[in-house]
C-alpha cells in the first residue's frame, strides 16, 4: 500500500511551510497517522513532530450543455498536514 500519493504545492501550503514548518500531502484513505509519519520520515529523511488528517468527501457537480444536464461527482480524498521538528525542512523541488 502506497501511503503518500502526492505533495500539495499551493500558495497556502507554501506559506504554512515557511511560517509554521507544516507541509501537506494527499495520502491513501486507509492510512493512519503513524503510517503517514513513518512514510514521510523515510521518504524525505526528516523528523516529524505531529500529523493532522482531514477526509474530504466528493462534491456533486452538474453543468448544462446542449445535450442536456451532465451530472458527476468529484473524487473524495484524504489530506495530511505534517508538522516537522524545529530546524527540519522539505524541499519538493530538489529532484527536478
Amino acid at each position: 500500500m502506497d501511503i503518500l500519493i502526492k505533495p500539495i504545492v499551493t500558495e497556502k501550503m507554501t506559506g504554512l511551510g515557511e511560517s509554521k514548518n507544516q507541509y501537506g500531502f494527499i495520502v491513501n484513505k486507509g492510512a493512519n497517522k503513524i503510517q503517514i509519519k513513518s512514510a514521510v520520515e523515510k521518504m524525505y529523511g526528516v523528523v516529524v513532530d505531529s500529523v493532522n488528517t482531514i477526509v474530504y468527501g466528493g462534491k456533486a457537480k452538474s453543468r448544462f450543455t446542449k445535450a442536456g444536464v451532465i451530472s458527476g461527482k468529484t473524487a473524495a480524498f484524504k489530506k495530511a498536514v505534517v508538522t516537522l521538528a524545529k530546524g527540519e525542512k522539505i524541499d519538493f523541488y530538489s529532484n527536478i
